[in-house]
């Protein structure tokens, strides 16, 4: 089957299961969605954080806070067992498992007041697991913000600065620079000077194409990586203290709208590029790699199903719903588009980057070689730009145009991780009784130092972030899971079906359970201690939240036979 079938049969099945699966099944069924309940942007309206919002604007935010580096980079990391084990569980995964994952946190975020899924992890199952997940919920996003900021100054500093030249691009830092300026703006004329919003938008995005246009024949050299971190610290902190109307929201929509346009455009160059398949089918055993399973769902990870997902939908996404029924389009199809960026690292990792099976093994030879979180995504940026070249944009203008969007989704991630932490650390306060962590400016302060250590900090003369990063994919998907027997203990009490929450809970929780034991043990055999110490706490918390849910399970049951 080429790549071109495969294709259209993927984007078939994405708007199938949106239409009768998510819309159907998910919101009628399952959640009884109904436009009769007040939603928490509405009951808490604050204008700060909770803002009812039109749904494309909400969808654009809530799709480019989730859309980060991660389902560019997993994918183009997986294809090394093959372009099938890849692309099945970037579709299916997301399909059956992501999507309903990003869907569900969002309904049940809106039905507890636009809480997190730690918060309401506490009245779900138990006291004892709201600062379970809260700390579990700590490490992930501050050791993938770290990891993030170190990418973007990676890819803002010249080449002579960065020492990663195949992934330098100095040509987005104007771009992205000017996109805060011109968010702010339009925010501030939409909300507080009531200007129109479609004119509004069609007008920064012009702007925005402009300076895209600028930065790419005006780059801007002369500062280290490092420089870039502290900038990329200092802009989070501002993000996350401000209201979300005036930055963080435009911001995302005007970044959603230039992935849409790159989306089309790496879609209509490979449709016409029309290319075979470099890599193999299926490559069971690389060199040096772990084993296919479990490691293909942790590998790819955010790529079809993420636990940062669920906090950014209960987190954010949930106090600006403004009625129920915007949760499919925003949360089911959000995962769908996540899902179509990854299965765009697929398709440029394994037919539009190399021209032959023997180029694509001279660079996936072995583990060590694919494993390289820059080199990788100078792959992702090769092989989109090869695509969009088709549509006669010259080569370099095209790589440096997918860079800028590649690090526009960073920082939309970033900013919103850090209000995330923000969120985590505000709630953290609340469960020991630490009134400071109350304040948002002391909150913020503390959750950008975090990402900061992440960043800055030496492990074995590596950052922190890059030392630990294997831990990532695990400590994601567990999130993941556990929010999946939240949802399902939520269904459980309310008697209603849950199968279509607990398989693919136990399926996630399984997967990543074993591939965190072996990467706990594989740890100690290389004597790296730090890597296995964090890995076995964050099993330890994650087993004691499943032993809560049983108890929990149990009670219920005990309950209604009483009855």
């Amino acid at each position: 089957m080429t790549p071109v079938v495969m294709t259209i049969i993927v984007l078939s099945l994405y708007l199938l299961f949106y239409r009768f699966y998510a819309k159907r099944i998910l919101a009628r069924k399952i959640f009884e969605l109904d436009d009769a309940n007040e939603t928490p942007a509405h009951a808490l309206r604050d204008d700060v954080d909770y803002v009812p919002s039109n749904k494309y604007i909400l969808f654009g935010h809530h799709f480019a806070s989730i859309a980060g580096l991660a389902p560019m980079l997993g994918p183009a990391i997986a294809v090394i067992w093959g372009w099938i084990p890849a692309l099945c569980w970037v579709v299916f995964g997301t399909l059956l498992v992501g999507a309903v994952h990003d869907f569900s946190a969002l309904v049940l975020s809106i039905r507890h007041k636009g809480q997190s899924v730690g918060s309401i992890a506490r009245d779900v199952i138990s006291p004892r697991t709201r600062l379970l997940f809260l700390l579990v919920i700590f490490f992930l996003v501050a050791l993938a913000m770290g990891v993030f900021v170190l990418v973007i100054s990676g890819l803002f500093a010249a080449p002579d600065l960065a020492n990663i030249p195949a992934t330098s691009h100095p040509e987005a830092i104007f771009p992205t620079y000017s996109l805060m300026l011109i968010a702010m703006v339009i925010g501030f004329l939409v909300y507080k000077k009531n200007m129109p919003l479609w004119p509004m938008i069609a007008a920064g995005f012009v702007l925005m194409l402009l300076t895209t246009w600028i930065g790419l024949d005006m780059p801007i050299t002369g500062f280290t990586a490092s420089d870039w971190t502290w900038s990329l610290l200092v802009y989070a902190f501002i993000a996350s203290v401000l209201p979300v109307w005036l930055l963080l929201q435009p911001r995302d929509f005007l970044n959603s709208l230039l992935l849409y346009l790159a989306l089309f455009a790496m879609l209509a160059g490979f449709f016409l590029l029309s290319p075979d398949w470099a890599a193999p089918a299926i490559n069971p055993n690389p060199v040096g790699a772990p084993p296919l399973m479990p490691f293909l769902f942790i590998v790819i990870a955010c790529g079809a199903v993420s636990g940062f997902h669920g906090l950014v939908a209960s987190g954010t996404t949930s106090k600006q719903l403004n009625r129920e029924s915007d949760a499919p389009f925003v949360g089911y199809v959000g995962m769908i588009g996540e899902s179509l960026l990854a299965l765009l690292a697929v398709l440029a990792t394994t037919a539009g980057a190399f021209s032959s099976r023997a180029d694509w093994e001279s660079f996936y030879g072995s583990w060590d070689k694919a494993a390289g979180l820059h080199q990788k995504l100078g792959i992702f940026i090769q092989g989109n730009a090869n695509f969009i070249h088709q549509l006669g944009v010259p080569l370099d203008y095209a790589a440096a145009f997918i860079s800028v969007v590649v690090v526009g989704f960073a920082m939309t991630s970033v900013d919103t991780g850090a209000r995330l932490l923000r969120f985590n650390l505000e709630e953290i306060g609340q469960t020991i009784g630490v009134k400071a962590l109350g304040n948002r400016y002391i909150a913020t302060f503390l959750a950008v130092a975090a990402i900061g250590f992440f960043a800055f900090f030496k492990v074995d003369g590596k950052p922190a972030g890059l030392f630990l990063w294997t831990l990532f994919g695990t400590t994601n998907q567990i999130l993941a899971g556990l929010t999946l027997l939240t949802v399902t203990i939520y269904l459980y009490r309310k008697k209603k079906p849950i199968l279509y929450t607990m398989l693919p809970m136990l399926l996630v929780l399984g997967a990543t359970i074993a591939g965190m034991v072996m990467g706990i043990f594989g740890a100690l055999e290389k004597e790296q201690w730090t890597v296995a110490i964090v890995g076995a706490v964050i099993f330890l918390l994650a087993g004691w939240v499943l032993v809560e849910a049983m108890l929990v399970i149990k009670k219920v049951r005990r309950e209604r036979g009483a009855s």
